[in-house]
């Protein structure tokens, strides 16, 4: 347990799962530096477009609740899910919490605004060396932008401002097309590169850093719910089925849930010196978390509330 608040910075790979190598090398270090595990998520429904997804995963991640827990919007409209309902703000919900959005998604930074949430673009924050939609390759600069991600959450010159902007920065990159895709994740894994190198030389900033890289699979396809990225375990056909407990992600506040998808959750990993606990995962894969990560499956909605006490602004959930 750490003496002091941590200040977090989440970076949220929005459907980039399927398109991450070995090439990706910052990305599986930072698995094998700290604790790993899954999101599991609801159920899609039918008819859904790309920006209603973006839009219900991140209500999922944040624990916010939308219209689609009643399946009451349209699942063609991404704004009839803000509309329908009162969405509080994060600061609300944990005590005062102080939270940045950056992304260059425009239903995220509407998603963003309606839930308390300071939102600026990614590329804004690297003096307009992006200057498209698209984070070309070519032109990343994630040097200045992992140190100013940084200074948001009070963290710079190798030391920690106790009166901080913000106690949260959440990063959302996109796979906005599959031919933008290699780039964009590219540039999260040379942004999680720059940002274990600076905590790492950085003792005071890695012991109050609490870094979180979550990776999703986005849309899937209806024909590859039975893929072996699955969570549940293979039960035989005969009555030893009956004697498998519900899994904790299945569960909230003690009641089963329906409607939990099985298949490609969001695997995520989390790191701070001397704070988490180091795992025996050694690359950011499916099979390699489910095997040696640290922390098995959890509800998606959980991650913040978990996150939240590591600031200090919500009580422990479960053990």
């Amino acid at each position: 347990m750490a003496d002091k608040a941590s200040r977090a910075l989440v970076i949220y790979g929005d459907g980039l799962m399927p398109f991450l190598s070995r090439q990706h090398t910052n990305i599986h270090k930072l698995a094998s530096l700290g604790c790993c595990g899954f999101l599991a998520l609801r159920n899609a429904p039918l008819g859904e477009n790309e920006d209603v997804k973006v839009a219900r995963e991140l209500a999922q991640l944040l624990d916010v609740p939308c219209a689609y827990n009643t399946g009451e919007h349209d699942h063609t409209d991404a704004s009839a899910i803000f509309q329908k309902s009162c969405m509080p703000m994060i600061s609300e919900r944990f005590m005062g919490m102080k939270a940045a959005f950056c992304t260059d998604c425009s239903i995220a930074k509407s998603f963003g605004k309606d839930a308390g949430f300071t939102v600026t673009n990614v590329h804004e924050l690297m003096e307009g060396n992006v200057t498209s939609g698209h984070l070309d390759q070519d032109k990343l600069d994630t040097p200045i932008l992992a140190s100013r991600l940084l200074k948001l959450l009070g963290l710079q010159y190798g030391d920690v401002v106790e009166t901080n902007e913000n106690d949260l920065v959440l990063v959302h990159v996109e796979a906005s097309t599959e031919s933008f895709a290699a780039n964009e994740l590219e540039f999260v894994n040379l942004l999680v590169g720059e940002i274990i190198e600076i905590a790492q030389n950085a003792p005071k900033i890695s012991s109050r850093l609490h870094l979180s890289l979550v990776l999703s699979y986005g849309s899937v396809p209806e024909n590859e719910s039975r893929s072996f990225l699955t969570l549940s375990p293979e039960k035989d056909d005969g009555n030893l089925s009956m004697l498998y407990p519900h899994q904790s992600y299945t569960m909230k506040e003690g009641k089963i849930l329906n409607g939990i998808r099985h298949h490609h959750p969001m695997l995520i990993a989390q790191w701070q010196e001397a704070v988490t606990r180091r795992d025996m995962a050694q690359v950011f894969e499916f099979e390699e978390f489910k095997k040696h990560g640290g922390n098995l499956a959890i509800l998606a909605e959980r991650f913040i509330h978990e996150v939240a006490f590591k600031l200090w602004k919500a009580p422990k959930y479960g053990a």
